[in-house]
């Protein structure tokens, strides 16, 4: 009888039936799906920032050169860089790799996600790659050019807000678009060429 019970046994822990199958086990987990944000045409192939991501982008952008440019700082010794330095630090910050950053969609609203931005959820799909970085570099260079290396940096010195201010927030800013309430840059796509 103990022979027959053993050899039971080991037939089913052998075949994957255990206490677990016998006794009921845990009950599963609820699954989640979580759909990938749905893009358009020129959000999946324009070599632009489409317009509805231009201020996220922004943002994105002055922390990016921010972080930057306080780790050239920190690593000098000393409060204030160079011309040269400074100029080194903003070529470097732009020309970096974007691929920390992606979209994702919050609340029925598509946003870009990466560090430095606010409101991004733990709980959604990011699609990171394809277009994003080089349409960031690509932004991230026209700022520089269009407002040069020691206006952005004095800007920087003076905090964090002061560059927000500038790039994003000010006349010509992403952030001032019509759907902030203001009017639409009048020189966005050619800016960024």
């Amino acid at each position: 009888m103990w022979l027959a019970l053993a050899a039971w046994l080991a037939l089913n822990l052998l075949a994957g039936a255990g206490a677990e199958e016998m006794c009921g086990g845990p009950p599963k987990a609820p699954s989640h799906s979580i759909p990938a944000p749905r893009l358009s045409p020129e959000e999946n192939l324009s070599p632009h920032m489409p317009e509805s991501l231009r201020c996220d982008a922004c943002h994105a952008i002055t922390f990016q050169i921010e972080e930057q440019l306080r780790r050239a700082e920190g690593k000098v010794g000393r409060k204030a860089l160079s011309e040269s330095d400074y100029m080194e630090v903003l070529e470097r910050s732009c020309s970096q790799g974007w691929e920390s950053y992606g979209v994702q969609e919050l609340d029925g609203e598509k946003r870009l996600a990466g560090p430095g931005l606010p409101r991004q959820e733990p709980m959604s799909v990011m699609v990171m790659g394809g277009p994003w970085p080089s349409r960031l570099s690509k932004m991230c260079h026209s700022y520089v050019g269009e407002r040069g290396e020691a206006q952005i940096y004095g800007a920087h010195r003076q905090g964090p807000a002061a560059l927000r201010e500038l790039l994003c927030h000010g006349e010509k800013g992403a952030c001032t678009s019509s759907k902030a309430g203001g009017p639409a840059p009048p020189k966005a796509m050619q800016n960024e060429l």
